[in-house]
């Protein structure tokens, strides 16, 4: 008997015990179902990963506190970043392959206007942001050399912070708004950056870093320097990354006095090491989740044996009819395995298309996260369903092929 025959067969078998199937098929569905979601979200969080960190900017080192270990940047004994590193590090002659140095500092905090309130994170940095960002105001202006040589008590609002603090959305220019009930003027409204939840870009209020050096955050220093929280460079190409991390290196061991026998306290770090550290999280997350749906298909493939050992059972006469009128071994085991891998395989054809529909849900849910179904997760998600049908199946099929014919057709 051919391989259509016993495709026409099982599914014959299939229609004419519906909820049997159905019932039995759930595991699989289930599973393939929460694969198919979790890897497709996990790519979409990979994407989006590494979408943000290429919106940053152009050909960017960032340099952090301390030394990165597992569970990040972390501080060992280090003095941290100050505008000292900042200065050593925009002097050409010592690092020729920089062309921008940007540094950031700031807090969260509460910040009013009239009878609004928002919680948003306050970052001072320098006139080179917008360029060193490719983030710039959509209408009114960023700050000038003149408001950070002053400590001007001026402001450049996220459009998040925006929205809240003006829900009638009249233009903020010249408004005046409270940061730690310290006046602030607001001069610049930035451009949507997009994001959502913590990782809102647009959630931010933008003022000189002497300010908030100065006036909000104090952040002078025993030695007289002033502390600062991470540092942009920008590369003259991507070519020079590597030979202008290691110019930083030796500048920044010599500002912090390094012994030349001792590890660095900072880290000097790419966009795409940034992009491969993060990568590497969202595939171990997806490989764990993915395991874990997983056992629901051996528990869908376990349902699967249980089933078809009842099948064979109570079709005991049938087996041994066909085997009396010439049906050899192979014939039934190949019936019985087709059947199970039938099994296997609808269902998961049906925990496709609902990991595909969940996927989709996810997406409408969260229109900055984009899942992705891969078609090489489809695949490994149909095979594997085979497979598992054919596993469970083959106990069940070798049951039903050795039983003997005359003791099959005296079966009651």
């Amino acid at each position: 008997m051919g391989l259509w025959e016993n495709i026409r067969l099982a599914l014959r078998a299939l229609q004419a015990n519906k909820l049997r199937s159905t019932l039995t098929m759930l595991g699989i569905i289930i599973g393939v179902a929460a694969v198919i979601t979790l890897v497709s979200v996990g790519q979409g969080v990979q994407a989006f990963v590494v979408g943000e960190f290429q919106g940053l900017g152009n050909n960017l080192l960032f340099v952090f506190p301390g030394q990165f270990d597992q569970n990040g940047p972390r501080r060992r004994g280090g003095q941290g970043l100050t505008d000292g590193d900042v200065r050593a590090l925009s002097d050409p002659l010592r690092v020729p392959d920089v062309i921008a140095v940007v540094p950031e500092y700031g807090r969260s905090a509460n910040v009013t206007r009239g009878g609004n309130e928002a919680r948003a994170p306050i970052t001072g940095t320098t006139t080179g942001f917008p360029d060193m960002r490719n983030f710039y105001p959509a209408v009114g202006r960023f700050f000038n050399e003149q408001d950070m040589a002053t400590n001007a008590r001026v402001a450049v609002l996220g459009q998040t912070v925006y929205e809240k603090l003006f829900p009638d959305g009249e233009l903020p220019i010249g408004e005046t708004i409270r940061i730690n009930n310290v006046n602030f003027q607001v001069i610049g409204l930035m451009e949507r950056k997009g994001g959502s939840g913590f990782n809102d870009q647009d959630n931010l209020i933008l003022v000189p870093i002497t300010t908030a050096q100065r006036r909000l955050f104090p952040a002078r220093r025993a030695d007289g320097q002033m502390a600062v929280d991470l540092i942009y460079a920008q590369v003259v190409s991507e070519e020079r990354q590597a030979a202008a991390i290691v110019q930083m290196e030796l500048v920044l061991r010599e500002t912090h006095n390094i012994p030349f026998d001792k590890e660095d306290d900072f880290t000097v770090v790419s966009q795409a090491e940034l992009v491969s550290a993060f990568s590497q999280v969202t595939n171990v997350l997806t490989i764990f989740l993915g395991v874990i749906a997983g056992i629901s298909l051996l528990v869908g493939g376990i349902g699967i044996m249980n089933i078809m050992l009842v099948s064979v059972r109570e079709r005991t006469r049938e087996i041994g009819l066909r085997k009396a009128v010439g049906a050899k071994r192979r014939d039934i085991l190949g019936q019985f395995l087709t059947e199970a891998m039938v099994l296997a395989v609808t269902g998961g054809v049906f925990g496709l298309a609902l990991g595909a529909a969940g996927a989709f849900l996810i997406a409408q849910a969260s229109p900055t996260l984009q899942p992705t179904l891969a078609w090489d997760s489809v695949a490994l998600a149909i095979g594997f369903s085979a497979l598992i049908g054919l596993f469970f199946g083959i106990y069940p099929a070798t049951r039903a092929a050795a039983l003997n014919p005359i003791d099959a057709l005296r079966y009651e």
